[in-house]
């Protein structure tokens, strides 16, 4: 609100004339004034008729609330600068993307590297026409696709990222910022460096500060995580577990945002569920465009004053009642207001469940205004008296599980209403906050239930190793050790043949599972089983390609100081 100012101030001056026309009419037709200084106060009231009936908020007061509001509405009120018209969003960006291995965790369905990949998809979408470039770090740094306006060709690199492409463990945030530095460096207009990640090395806090007064490009977080943290996700969609079978956790590192925020002049801005974010980042990277470029232009302020016409209607609408009164009317008004509001703003949002944020919105959506102000006033009481595990038994106890975990807070709880539901997942993220028996024991029925039966064995151990006598986590352990399938002999009838006899037919195993390896002659080969294995040859996957380059490009850079040496 620093840039709050008035386009036309001489207009406010209505706030005080209408004070000055309420005084000058209150004057006259007050009989109590006129009469006062000839009848003694104490017989004047018994002399005088209606005055005591008369309701103290009078038409005049009508008219003096509508000088004043169409005085602030008239003198228009601005704080935000309006882009000049006919322009368009051209300025370049490149996105940091962190492949490091905490991405896999899960604490941000699915988990947070798919979340973030789900933001740069939209962030492309909506830059439509702007060149968007994509860089990717861990240890090390690496260029996926320079600035390019085809949404298309970044979806399918994007698609193809994964943490296990990285050839080394780390986050180097400092060189991806360099390469996306020699990126826009051949840019003609001033860019943007965007990080996805769930945290920085403070150690590289002094290249931050540094780049903000070097070059004219700005640099901006988006920070993927929750403070609670959650389970890894390895690559074969199993939660990670360590030695003893317990969940690797991935911590939120908060306290980096924080001071490269204040100390090297990040701004940063968590992941939402909807598209706040990347038009969060939208706005931030216009708004650097316009301050490097249009400093001489002339400045446009966007004018809110029109929003004081509506209640000014809502007020003129009471002159076309005869006898009418608006004593109650304020009331009626902050009730609507709150109905229309409070959908909204009293409803716990979760972001480890989107799919029941959207449940809601399509609910309120369906909604009829008396309904709105009903569940409105409805959630602003319950918010007030009952806290949010109250709130979560409440729904829990009547079969509301959706909502339920929505609004509890307390781990096991909140597992057990997400185990009810049938996202285990995500009741596997709650149990595993906890270091009781029952909670690994609550872990193992989740990975039961998602057919991961090893993991399930290690859960019940743990359960065990708490409690000797947990008879229910014995039974279900005896249990999931019979569904896991024995492991078939191998054939041992291969190799007893010469793989590099003639053969009577050749044919091409597109499964790659059947048959036995052998050399076999050029000239016996047809020319289209030839021209069908060069093509097959060809078809390189996006994500082996890049696991490849970033290899040979870590591989070069870790030389080069070698031989300089």
């Amino acid at each position: 609100m620093e840039l709050f100012h008035f386009l036309r101030p001489l207009w406010l001056l209505l706030v005080p004339a209408g004070f000055v026309l309420a005084w000058l009419w209150r004057n006259p037709i007050d009989s109590c004034r006129r009469w006062g200084s000839i009848i003694a106060p104490h017989l004047l009231d018994h002399l005088t008729i209606g005055e005591k009936d008369r309701p103290r908020f009078r038409p005049i007061h009508l008219v003096v609330g509508a000088l004043a509001l169409g005085g602030v509405s008239t003198a228009g009120p601005a704080w935000e600068k309006e882009p000049p018209p006919f322009a368009e969003d051209k300025a370049p960006m490149v996105v940091a993307l962190d492949l490091s291995r905490t991405m896999d965790a899960v604490d941000v369905p699915p988990t947070r590297l798919e979340r973030a990949k789900q933001k740069v998809r939209d962030l492309a979408a909506l830059r439509s026409g702007s060149r968007t470039g994509l860089v990717v770090y861990a240890g090390t740094a690496h260029l996926v696709l320079p600035p390019t306006e085809d949404p298309a060709l970044l979806e399918i690199f994007l698609a193809a990222l994964d943490t296990s492409l990285m050839p080394m463990a780390g986050k180097n945030a400092a060189e991806a910022l360099a390469v996306a530095d020699r990126l826009l460096a051949v840019e003609s207009a001033p860019g943007t460096v965007l990080f996805i990640t769930d945290g920085f090395d403070v150690k590289k806090l002094r290249t931050f500060s540094a780049h903000s007064e070097q070059t004219p490009h700005q640099v901006l977080a988006l920070a993927a995580g929750t403070s609670q943290g959650g389970p890894i996700r390895d690559k074969n969609g199993r939660m990670a577990t360590d030695g003893h079978g317990r969940l690797i956790q991935a911590r939120f590192d908060r306290e980096s945002f924080a001071r490269f925020s204040a100390e090297a002049a990040v701004p940063s801005a968590s992941l939402t569920l909807d598209e706040t974010d990347v038009e969060w980042v939208q706005r931030r990277a216009m708004h650097h465009l316009q301050v490097v470029q249009e400093r001489t232009a002339e400045v446009h302020w966007k004018e809110a004053g029109y929003y004081a016409t509506f209640p000014i209607a809502v007020l003129s609408a009471l002159w076309f009642r005869r006898g009418w009164t608006v004593r109650w009317m304020p009331v009626v008004i902050l009730v609507l207001l709150i109905g229309l509001a409070a959908p909204t703003s009293a409803r716990v949002l979760n972001d480890s469940n989107p799919k029941s944020d959207a449940r809601h919105s399509k609910q309120e959506n369906a909604q009829n205004p008396a309904q709105r102000v009903y569940t409105g006033v409805k959630s602003l009481v319950v918010n007030l008296f009952l806290t949010a595990d109250q709130q979560g038994r409440w729904y829990f106890e009547r079969g509301d599980y959706t909502t339920a975990a929505e609004r509890l807070r307390d781990p096991m709880w909140k597992g057990l209403a997400y185990y009810r539901t049938g996202d285990y997942a995500s009741a596997l993220a709650q149990f595993a906050r906890l270091d009781q028996a029952e909670a690994f024991f609550l872990m193992g029925n989740c990975y039961a239930r998602m057919k991961d039966y090893p993991a399930a064995i290690g859960a019940y151990d743990n359960a065990l190793g708490r409690r000797a006598s947990f008879h229910e986590a014995m039974a279900n352990r005896n249990l999931v050790a019979g569904l896991i399938p024995r492991k078939p002999k191998k054939d041992d009838e291969e190799g007893e043949h010469d793989p590099n006899l003639d053969p009577d037919e050749i044919k091409f195993d597109k499964k790659g599972k059947r048959g036995k390896a052998g050399a076999v002659p050029q000239w016996k080969v047809k020319p289209e089983q030839m021209a069908e294995l060069w093509m097959r040859n060809l078809k390189t996957s996006p994500a082996e390609f890049l696991r490849e380059k970033f290899r040979v490009q870590a591989e070069e850079a870790t030389q080069v100081p070698k031989e300089r040496s």
